[in-house]
């Protein structure tokens, strides 16, 4: 018995429906099974889908695929409008997700086809390297697909099959299946049409399985057929309430019928079409199916579609999908009131039992089994052979990169068949930008050796994780820095010696201010006292200054610069130190800026990506780069500089670089990596096999293996770097600036400490005769008061005051004498005259 689906599109693809359609003889025509994407409006003006397009039914198994990590896919597909159609879309949904279709296969549409020919195609579905089976086909051929494949133990696990809403529109109306049937497809994934549990739907499948005796099942066709004449009904109703007439007219343009059977000319036009399609298209009703509600491009809004897993005897929804919100495991209609969220996190399925009773996620690939190699370019180097080298007369290649591969390819959970194909002229070392290439083009399935994972490779390739760390680096010669008799000089830069010393000369002053006044160690002749500030100052050098601070805000001083003195002394000596002990080495070039800065030549390895990087990322002229082909020709070119035809420096990838240096010891690294990359095996584009690969080279460097390849072949150093530097930095100011700001503000602080105090001492002298007019008011008096004040030592103008007050004293006694009212007279003139000496 034809199935309800197969049926109606049977019936659309007679030959005579397009014609008539395309004729549009202005009858609306609703159909609840067309599924043809290809079918729209602008072709059929008066076509009318009931049903949702296969266009969204793609687009949810292209996100079930890229939900599970699945990056290629096989299509089998009926060869006809509906399968060929169906397919075209796959293809451009799964596009959009960085996935493909890597082998399709049609079958015809007819009854020629036997199990013979199914077989013949599954085996050619087996040899290839995707595991992920979509089937798109009508129900009879469908459960012979699963059958054979069950038969050739393609149902195992590993193995992937997804099932269009064809099988479960037989499950819902025809199940249980024989037992056989279903277990030619345990596991299979499949989808139907969402149709909202409602008490509507209820309320008619319980009518209908009384109608039937539960012998036919409803699926969602059924559901949408059931809708359509409703929808149709509610349309013509319009119509007839508008005022709508059923007439119809001959059309001129219709072909004779003369020596036809069809006789076309008997065919009308519905005069009043375009009113009953307009009440169709603008019909908004609730039916079993969910809500009816054509959008803009005359399809139903809200398309949606469950997750089928067939298990046992029967299956189990593992969750929805909606044009709206992708994947859930929440019912869309649920989702219809929140905002869209299409984020990773929120896309979920639930656990499915796969082919073989399988709970692990499917890999969904598997290296085809069809007797062909992995074609593995490998470059022919003719330096630096450490790397990657042809052992002579053979096939065979070895080196370090060969050896972290080989490692790598051990540890995946699968054979690899793989063979290795030489590319290079063998003279000088290849383009590597030419051999990933091939990869794009196909003439290579991977490339294995020391290339750089730049950013160019990686918009057309992917590739493993790194298992080397790489970059640009500038290698120089050197030239030796003999100690010399000025070798105590060089610990610090000559901005540190300047200020050093106006530092000595700046605590010795501050000091001598603060201790004039009350120490007699800071006073005396003024050529005296100037060699005590410069005595004293140089002398905290050694912390052996003999004076005596009797001042609190002098001891203050005192304390922080003897801590100054005592870094600077330690990192001196030091630095000093080290220039005797260690031999220092210069360049006049200190990195890739100060070469880019000048006009020098400049090498590069032949066929590494540094020439590109330099022209078109630095910005270095292309006449200044001069290609080099092995480690001999960078050390004589470094040797002969550039005033004999040879180079300044050479800029290479530090790998390299390393290896070179571990034999010349008479060049150095000068700056830092200016790059960041490594190296990388590469792949074409969604290579499942680079993952996997990148998994193996984290477990190599895990358990160490990775590290024993590298000691094996690269460490062969015969220089002793432990006595070599660049340059041993020089200390510089920068590095006490602090302690300098510190020392400083200590010195401020307390002169201003000082003149405060020296203000208010000034402010309370008074003199012991009253100035003249215009005298005591000048500004150069108070100046000379101030100095006078600044330079008299404390107890000498203590002595002045008592002597002022004697004075004083006197002058009154003598008064009082002159009135016969002192008879002391003769001892106050004594005592005076004591005081005085």
């Amino acid at each position: 018995m034809m199935s309800l689906p197969l049926l109606a599109r049977n019936l659309l693809s007679l030959p005579i429906l397009y014609p008539m359609l395309r004729m549009n003889f202005k009858f609306p025509y609703c159909h609840f099974a067309a599924t043809d994407p290809t079918l729209n409006t602008l072709q059929f003006p008066f076509f009318v889908r009931t049903t949702q397009s296969d266009l969204y039914q793609m687009a949810a198994i292209s996100e079930v695929v890229d939900h599970y990590g699945w990056k290629q896919v096989t299509a089998i597909f009926i060869d006809n409008d509906y399968g060929r159609n169906g397919v075209s879309a796959l293809g451009d949904r799964l596009a959009e997700r960085r996935c493909r279709i890597s082998y399709k296969v049609g079958i015809p549409p007819n009854s020629g086809v036997n199990r013979s020919d199914i077989m013949d195609i599954l085996v050619k579905v087996a040899l290839m390297e995707s595991r992920v089976v979509i089937v798109h086909v009508d129900p009879g051929m469908g459960f012979e697909i699963f059958s054979v494949a069950n038969h050739l133990e393609m149902m195992g696990n590993g193995w992937v099959w997804i099932a269009t809403d064809w099988l479960l529109s037989v499950l819902d109306s025809a199940s249980p299946l024989p037992s056989d049937t279903m277990d030619s497809m345990q596991g299979v994934l499949a989808f139907r049409q969402h149709t909202p549990d409602s008490d509507r739907k209820r309320a008619f499948s319980s009518r209908w399985h009384k109608l039937t005796g539960g012998s036919l099942g409803l699926h969602s066709y059924g559901l949408c057929a059931y809708d359509s004449v409703w929808l149709i009904a509610h349309a013509v109703d319009a119509f007839f309430n508008q005022g709508g007439i059923i007439s119809f007219s001959n059309d001129s343009r219709l072909p004779s019928g003369e020596g036809s059977s069809l006789h076309l000319e008997a065919l009308s036009i519905f005069d009043d079409g375009e009113l009953l399609l307009n009440n169709i298209l603008q019909s908004d009703l609730v039916g079993l199916t969910g809500r009816i509600k054509f959008g803009l491009d005359r399809s139903l809004i809200l398309p949606a579609y469950d997750v089928v897993n067939v298990i046992g005897t029967g299956f189990r929804r593992i969750g929805y999908w909606s044009n709206y919100s992708g994947l859930s495991i929440m019912p869309p209609e649920t989702l219809y009131t929140k905002p869209p969220n299409r984020s990773s996190a929120n896309q979920k399925l639930y656990s499915a039992i796969w082919p073989g009773d399988a709970l692990i996620t499917p890999r969904g690939w598997a290296f085809a089994n069809n007797g062909k190699q992995l074609r593995i370019g490998v470059p022919i180097r003719v330096s630096f052979r450490e790397f990657v080298s042809q052992v002579q007369g053979t096939d065979m290649f070895k080196g370090f990169c060969i050896d972290v591969f080989t490692a790598a390819v051990s540890l995946l959970p699968y054979p690899v068949q793989y063979q290795f194909i030489p590319f290079g002229g063998g003279k000088e070392n290849p383009s590597y930008t030419e051999l990933v290439n091939k990869i794009t083009t196909g003439f290579f399935d991977a490339a294995v050796g020391d290339i750089a994972i730049v950013t160019n490779r990686t918009k057309t390739l992917d590739f493993t994780q790194p298992y080397v760390a790489s970059g640009l680096v500038v290698v120089v010669p050197f030239r030796k820095l003999n100690s010399g008799a000025w070798a105590f000089l060089r610990p610090f830069s000559a901005r540190m010696w300047i200020v050093t010393a106006c530092f000595f000369l700046v605590i010795g002053l501050v000091v001598w201010i603060l201790e004039h006044r009350i120490n007699d160690e800071f006073r005396g002749p003024p050529k005296r006292q100037v060699i005590t500030i410069l005595w004293f100052s140089l002398s905290t050098l050694f912390f052996a200054h003999r004076e005596n601070t009797m001042s609190s805000l002098a001891r203050f001083v005192l304390l922080i610069w003897l801590s100054v003195v005592l870094i600077i002394n330690s990192s001196y000596t030091a630095s000093l130190t080290s220039i005797f002990t260690v031999q220092q080495l210069s360049s006049p070039i200190k990195g890739i800026e100060s070469l880019k800065e000048s006009d020098e030549p400049i090498g590069f390895q032949v066929g590494s990506f540094a020439e590109y990087y330099l022209s078109k990322e630095v910005g270095i002229s292309e006449s200044r780069l001069v290609p080099l082909g092995s480690p001999e020709a960078y050390a004589k070119a470094l040797q002969l500089g550039p005033e004999k035809g040879g180079v300044a420096a050479i800029v290479d990838e530090l790998p390299y670089v390393e290896l070179f240096l571990s034999r010349q010891c008479t060049f150095r690294i000068v700056g830092q990596e200016f790059t960041k990359s490594g190296w990388g095996f590469a792949f074409p584009r969604d290579s499942p096999l680079a993952l996997d690969m990148s998994t193996a080279i984290l477990a190599l460097s895990e358990n160490g293996d990775l590290q024993r390849i590298h000691d094996k072949w690269l460490t062969q150093s015969t220089c002793s770097s432990d006595t070599s530097e660049i340059e041993s930095n020089r200390l510089h100011l920068k590095s006490f600036g602090g302690l300098f700001l510190i020392c400083g503000l200590a010195c401020f602080i307390s002169l201003l400490i000082h003149c405060f105090q020296m203000t208010r001492k000034l402010h309370r002298s008074a003199p012991v005769e009253s100035p003249s007019p215009g005298q005591g008011t000048s500004r150069s008096g108070r100046l000379h008061r101030l100095l006078s004040l600044m330079d008299e030592k404390a107890g000498q103008s203590k002595s002045a005051g008592k002597r002022r007050k004697l004075e004083r004293s006197l002058s009154e006694n003598d008064r009082d004498c002159e009135f016969g009212r002192n008879p002391m007279r003769k001892e106050t003139e004594r005592m005076a005259g004591a005081t005085s000496l």
